[in-house]
């Protein structure tokens, strides 16, 4: 699988997400910020449709040749800023990988949330963006949890394994 620059999520993460989701077959799902695509991949066996959404060019490249890779024929790649592509997609849950214009994104699935089955989940690495994520949440009673996830993958070391661990991800779930 191809990676743009940044860092790209962890499958173990995109499982844990995906879950707080509870994606059914009947769900519009929009990966906001995809990169890669690997979140995009794996929600579209579960979700009707997924629209992949970033606006670098190395992301929608690397995205785009993911997607073909695996033959995937319900995802939509569209390249630009999602807060001038969110307000027309018709969601029912979306998750967000990059912290740029992080406000104005939850504000505009927060206005989403009219429709009662509406959640989403914030991945992010900085706690600035979780300090954000929860106070744009509690303060539009849609905040449901607070996780963080730290994964350690086992590595050779003279003979043994040793943990070497990985950046801890936080995951800001909310929504209806």
């Amino acid at each position: 699988m191809l990676y743009p620059p940044g860092t790209p999520t962890q499958p173990e993460i995109i499982a844990i997400a995906l879950s707080k989701l509870n994606i059914k077959s009947t769900d519009v799902f929009a990966d906001i910020g995809c990169g890669s695509g690997s979140v995009s991949i794996a929600a579209s066996g579960l979700a009707k449709h997924v629209f992949a959404i970033d606006n670098r060019d190395d992301a929608v490249n690397a995205a785009s040749e993911n997607i073909k890779e695996y033959g995937i024929k319900n995802i939509t790649l569209l390249k630009g800023d999602a807060i001038m592509l969110l307000p027309d997609i018709d969601m029912d849950c979306a998750f967000i990988g990059g912290s740029k214009n992080i406000k104005q994104v939850l504000e505009i699935l927060i206005e989403k949330k009219k429709k009662p089955k509406m959640r989403f989940v914030v991945s992010a690495v900085k706690v600035e963006t979780v300090a954000i994520a929860m106070e744009i949440m509690k303060k539009n009673n849609v905040f449901k949890e607070l996780l963080q996830i730290q994964i350690s993958r086992g590595n050779e070391l003279a003979g043994g394994t040793m943990f070497k661990p990985e950046n801890p991800i936080f995951l800001v779930v909310g929504g209806a």
